[in-house]
């Protein structure tokens, strides 16, 4: 499925860029070909201009009314130059009848002013008169190779292509002629086949990097959506796990109890029983209820929909309430529970920053369930006789000791245990969800077991997932035997 939509990916990225390098391929062509039609053309009426102003103009009779133009000397000093351009000039009379001109055999194209240029195709198929000598011949190939460069001699049957130019020469309303310039057209299809073949070769150069970019790309975006996928797949395994035994078991006792029903009335050890089941029945439906608030609570922190409403709350006396209410099972364990507050430096701060130096933005009742959840867990890992110990201190400015300059206030909350530690392999995925450390891998002391957890593997889940709401961070640092310390750290004031 995943290699299947990085293929997608891949060939729609490659596809949308061959699309846009082909169109930019299309306006670089077309842009580079109207700029040498463009310098051809000038290049044309720019000849026109000055064979124009040295055309030698005669009159025809005394009265000077009709006037002709003196091509011999008109034409004598300009043959050359537009040769050297390989451009051609030819004189027409006014009724278009070709009187001179610079190619060696006549276009046979009538004559029609066009100061706009136009390209012309002449097919031209050079033979052989009956009465043309070799060396007649000889000469005629020659002149049309001198006219005509190697690029732009045709072969037989082969069209060439002009690009031509024709001014109409006019005194007042006499019109004395028709000049029109001649231009090899391969100075503008040349370097114009030279691009479209560099063109393709550096769109298709491009599109086969894109297509390679393309796939390292899609493969780059695809590993979160694995990652998730993944979660997903073992979120699901592991709540399908956790739902079946509950499940199972409330369906046995049910069926036990209703089997009993009718002996319940007479038997008065049957009646027992059947109490019991109930109350059986009821615990598991609790834990049910409570595995299923845990799951409803993590979607809403995943997809955002929680809509809290954060207000002040007095960190110091939420912990004095969950540590007070954590003491009886710390006694039932022999486990000494202690809470210290690091006091304000009163010389340094106002009555009103100190009175609430320990306040920060928040929600009560998810502050509690994040705190009863790391303590409680401290306890039930901690052997009798160990300690836990819970420290409360406002981080402001620079630390005197790791001399950290903080740039906003805010509260440390470390919970520390004498417990029998957590194994290093098992710190990164402590707070994944369901993730239970394996008990076999866990110390053990004379003092205690073994502690089995009863829980789902949820606490720790949760608990991160309050410390991010509240966009604080929570870190663990354990050694085996040693115990466990939770480090939880939540600014005063929450970023918008």
């Amino acid at each position: 499925m995943f290699q299947a939509t990085r293929r997608r990916l891949a060939i729609w990225y490659t596809a949308v860029t061959a699309v846009l390098l082909l169109l930019f391929a299309s306006g670089v062509y077309l842009y580079v070909r109207s700029t040498l039609i463009e310098r051809v053309d000038d290049t044309l009426n720019h000849v026109v201009e000055i064979v124009e102003r040295s055309l030698v103009i005669e009159p025809v009779d005394a009265d000077a009314e009709q006037f002709r133009i003196n091509v011999e000397s008109s034409f004598r000093d300009n043959a050359g130059t537009v040769e050297d351009d390989h451009i051609d000039l030819e004189w027409f009379s006014p009724t278009g009848e070709l009187l001179w001109s610079t190619l060696s055999e006549p276009l046979n194209i009538p004559i029609h002013g066009n100061r706009l240029g136009e390209t012309v195709r002449v097919v031209k198929q050079p033979a052989a008169t009956d009465n043309e000598t070799p060396n007649s011949r000889t000469l005629r190939e020659a002149t049309l190779t001198a006219t005509l460069t190697a690029s732009q001699l045709p072969t037989p049957h082969a069209p060439l292509l002009l690009r031509q130019v024709t001014q109409r020469v006019e005194v007042g309303r006499q019109v004395l002629g028709y000049l029109r310039v001649s231009h090899p057209w391969f100075e503008v299809t040349k370097p114009s086949r030279q691009l479209i073949i560099d063109l393709a070769l550096g769109t298709w150069f491009m599109v086969l990097s894109v297509a390679a970019s393309g796939w390292f790309l899609s493969g780059k975006a695809m590993e979160p959506v694995g990652e998730s996928y993944q979660r997903l797949k073992q979120f699901t395994a592991d709540a399908s796990h956790e739902l079946r035994s509950p499940i199972t078991l409330i369906q046995t006792n049910v069926q036990v109890a209703l089997a009993d029903l009718e002996l319940a009335q007479t038997d008065v050890t049957t009646s027992v029983n059947y109490r019991q089941q109930l109350k059986v029945v009821e615990r598991l439906t609790q834990r049910l209820g409570k595995l299923v608030n845990d799951l409803l609570f993590l979607a809403r922190q995943d997809s955002g929909i929680s809509k809290d409403v954060f207000s002040p709350c007095p960190v110091d006396a939420l912990l004095m309430e969950v540590v007070e209410e954590q003491q009886l099972l710390a006694l039932e364990k022999q486990i000494n529970l202690t809470f210290d507050l690091i006091d304000p430096p009163t010389l340094e701060a106002s009555p009103e920053l100190l009175e609430n130096w320990f306040t920060l933005m928040g929600k009560w009742d998810q502050l509690v369930r994040l705190f009863t959840n790391l303590i409680g867990n401290a306890l039930q890992y901690t052997p009798g006789g160990g300690q836990v110990h819970v420290e409360l201190v406002r981080l402001e400015g620079t630390n005197r000791v790791s001399k950290i300059r903080y740039s906003t206030a805010q509260l440390q909350i470390k919970v520390s245990d004498t417990g029998v530690g957590i194994p290093a392999d098992a710190l990164p995925r402590l707070f994944d969800r369901f993730y239970r450390v394996d008990p076999a891998r866990t110390h053990k002391t004379r003092n205690v077991a073994t502690a089995s957890s009863t829980g789902s593997g949820l606490g720790l889940a949760i608990a991160h997932a309050i410390v991010e709401h509240h966009q604080g961070q929570i870190q663990v640092e354990s050694h085996l035997g040693r115990g466990t310390t939770f480090i939880v750290t939540l600014p005063i004031s929450l970023e918008s």
